[in-house]
C-alpha cells in the first residue's frame, strides 16, 4: 500500500526484457530484497540493490498494463515506498496496481501552479469524481472536473518540481489508477443487487 506522495525521482540506468534499474536515494534506504517499491504508480518487487540503486523485475502483462515498456536509459521516475504501519497518509490509499493508461490532452499554466487534463478510458471514468482522490504515474491527485472521457486536475508548484509532472507533455502516456473504494462500493452494490446474490 502507498500513499501516492512520491518520495524522490529516479533515474532508469539500465533496461532488458524483464529487468529496470533505477538509480535513487532516498527510496532505498531501509528497502530489502522482496520489499515493494512504487515506479510511477506501478507496485513492484526490488530483486536487488546497492547504495545507489536498485533493479525490479516486470512481467509481460506490467509492460502491456503500464508505461514502463516505454521508458529508455536516463528517464526520470516516480518512486516512492511502501508504507508502514503507522505512517501518516498524505495523499490516498493507492495500491499501486494500474488499472490503464492515459494521455495528457493539454497542460496550462494558471498562475503559479499547471492545469492538466486527462484522456481516459470510459470504463475507467465511471470512478472518477470532481474533488475525488486520482493517482497519476504514482502521484496523489485531486480531480478538478471531468466527463465521460477525460478529466482534470491542478497542481501545484511542489508537486509539479518533486514529480515527473515537471517534464509531462502533451500526447503523453501516464499509468492511471482510481481510488480503490470507489470500486469497491461499486462491486458491493452490484453484488447485493444480482438476483443470484439476494439474501433471504
Amino acid at each position: 500500500m502507498f500513499s501516492g506522495i512520491v518520495e524522490e525521482i529516479g533515474t532508469i540506468i539500465s533496461l532488458s526484457e524483464n529487468k529496470i534499474t533505477v538509480r535513487a536515494d532516498t527510496v532505498i534506504d531501509g528497502t530489502n530484497t522482496g520489499d515493494s517499491i512504487n515506479i510511477n504508480g506501478t507496485c513492484l518487487t526490488a530483486v536487488s540493490l546497492d547504495d545507489s540503486s536498485f533493479s525490479v523485475e516486470v512481467t509481460p502483462e506490467t509492460l502491456r498494463r503500464t508505461n514502463l515498456g516505454e521508458l529508455t536509459l536516463g528517464d526520470s521516475v516516480n518512486l516512492e515506498r511502501a508504507l508502514k504501519v503507522g505512517d501518516r497518509i498524505g495523499g490516498h490509499m493507492v495500491q499501486g496496481h494500474i488499472e490503464a493508461t492515459g494521455s495528457v490532452l493539454s497542460v496550462e499554466p494558471e498562475e503559479d501552479s499547471l492545469l492538466i487534463s486527462f484522456g481516459a478510458p470510459e470504463d475507467l471514468m465511471r470512478y472518477v469524481v470532481a474533488k475525488g482522490f486520482i493517482a497519476v504515474d504514482g502521484v496523489s491527485l485531486t480531480i478538478v472536473e471531468c466527463d465521460s472521457s477525460s478529466f482534470k486536475v491542478s497542481v501545484i508548484p511542489y508537486t509539479r518540481d518533486h514529480t515527473v509532472i515537471r517534464c509531462v507533455q502533451t500526447g503523453a502516456k501516464v499509468n492511471l489508477e482510481t481510488d480503490v473504494i470507489a470500486r469497491y462500493v461499486e462491486r458491493l452494490v452490484n453484488y447485493e443487487t444480482s438476483p443470484n446474490n439476494s439474501r433471504t
